[in-house]
């Protein structure tokens, strides 16, 4: 991933420092429920946010990897893509994607520039009113739609970063809304029931918008119809109108066939693991389907296959390391551990594990855990970089609860964890590392066996 970076340090540190600002603001685990500062800001700067058409995108898990599916898919075709996603695994030009890459540090810097002034306005009107300044998450969705204005390109893929109704990503009019599986995640900001989030997403269908959702619990897809059906937008549901046909596993992924909303397309490489990569999959394909022909007309065969084969979700169900197997996965709550408990048993030749296991404060890491233990694993727990981190002693012990103490380690520091978890599976045939959790985690590891060459 580093490779896409800019190489120049002066271009780096200037980037660097702009990261540094967004940072001094509200930090994304604490985001305000409102629109209307988000509103002010990209009215003062020309409504960039309308500058492209936008497939707006949420839900509790799949939402990067769908999200990159549908911009590699529309990028075959010609398309230029913007793509706004969250959080970032090692630096955070990831989070502004233009044509499937993040963003050139001198674009970055070039585009805060000149949107800091409108920033600053907006932070006094509010200050005046005894409100909170724009958030971290507020200002580099401004940051995002400017830079997308200024590339330019032909449409917005994007990422909800929390919730819905009142992300700031709502500020724009998505014309496909997609909707990837709902469970329960951040109850204390969402809802405390399935139906409640579901509710809270629903809010990015906009009037006469073309909605597509992959298959959902009861009440959740009770929500997504009412809202449908107030906003007088079509609906789309996995398993009704389209859906997968079929999928093997093969080698660095899978084949699949899918049934989308206007044709069927059989024996697509799909580079990515797991069941629900292939389910992620039938939703993008829906997705470009509803936004390129309404959903009445077939994808072209060359554009689909070259940008499926294409397609990547760093950090998900991703070999960081040979030998031994290094898999990391952005797996953060129990509906994402389930997913890949089910990816690895199917997709890596693996007898035993150990899991190096971090999380934040406001995850079920208990039930995550509890999940990663049907596989027999051990664990290695350790503290993401993070002030929303849960202690590692604390974490060990809730592990340790759930699953044993005869099955927990204590490494505070992630180096020490990884090397520990690789040592163990040095020593053995068939043994494994997984590192899960925390997305944060993820990137560090990432960060760390890119350092240490384990993959060259």
């Amino acid at each position: 991933m580093s490779d896409a970076y800019d190489l120049d340090p002066e271009a780096r540190e200037a980037a660097d420092a702009v990261y540094a600002a967004l940072l001094e603001r509200i930090g994304e685990g604490a985001p305000e429920r409102r629109l209307a500062p988000t509103r002010r800001a990209v009215e003062l700067l020309g409504d960039p946010h309308r500058a492209a058409p936008v497939i707006h995108i949420t839900g509790t898990n799949g939402k990067t990897s769908t999200s990159r599916m549908i911009a590699s898919i529309l990028g075959a075709y010609g398309l230029r893509t913007g793509m706004l996603t969250s959080p970032h695994l090692e630096r955070f030009t990831e989070r502004i994607l233009l044509d499937g890459e993040p963003i050139s540090d001198e674009a970055v810097t070039r585009n805060w520039g000149e949107i800091e002034p409108f920033l600053a306005i907006v932070d006094a009107e509010l200050e005046a009113r005894g409100e909170a300044p724009l958030t971290f998450f507020e200002a580099i969705t401004v940051l995002a739609f400017a830079c997308f204005a200024d590339a330019p390109v032909d449409v917005v893929v994007l990422e909800v970063g929390m919730g819905g109704e009142w992300d700031s990503t709502n500020v724009a009019d998505g014309q496909v809304a997609v909707i990837t599986p709902i469970d329960l995640d951040h109850q204390s900001k969402l809802g405390s029931t399935v139906a409640e989030i579901a509710r809270t997403k629903a809010g990015i269908i906009k009037p006469a918008a073309s909605v597509v959702t992959a298959a959902q619990p009861a009440e959740a897809l009770a929500e997504l119809r009412r809202a449908a059906e107030l906003t007088e937008s079509t609906i789309a549901v996995e398993g009704e109108q389209f859906g997968v046909i079929e999928r093997r596993a093969a080698v660095g992924g899978q084949l699949v066939s899918l049934r989308g909303l206007a044709g069927e397309y059989r024996d697509l490489v799909l580079p990515l693991y797991g069941a629900h990569q292939a389910q992620n999959a039938a939703v993008a394909v829906a997705a470009v389907e509803a936004f390129l022909g309404g959903g009445t007309a077939p994808l072209g065969d060359e554009a689909l296959r070259d940008g499926l084969a294409s397609a990547s979700s760093p950090g998900r169900l991703q070999r960081i390391g040979a030998q031994p197997p290094v898999i990391v996965d952005a797996a953060h709550n129990p509906h994402g551990a389930r997913a890949l408990v089910a990816a690895l048993g199917e997709s890596f030749d693996l007898d035993e594990l150990v899991v190096v296991f971090g999380a934040l404060g406001d995850k079920d890491a208990a039930g995550i855990a509890a999940v990663l233990a049907e596989t027999g694993a051990a664990f290695v727990v350790t503290q993401p970089d993070s002030d929303r981190a849960i202690p590692a002693e604390r974490l060990a012990a809730e592990v340790a609860a759930v699953v044993g103490p005869e099955r927990v380690q204590l490494a505070p520091r992630l180096d020490d964890a990884l090397e520990l978890a690789r040592d163990w599976a040095a020593e053995g045939e068939k043994r494994g590392v997984v590192v899960a959790g925390s997305i944060v985690l993820v990137g560090e590891a990432m960060a760390y066996a890119d350092d240490r060459g384990w993959n060259a």
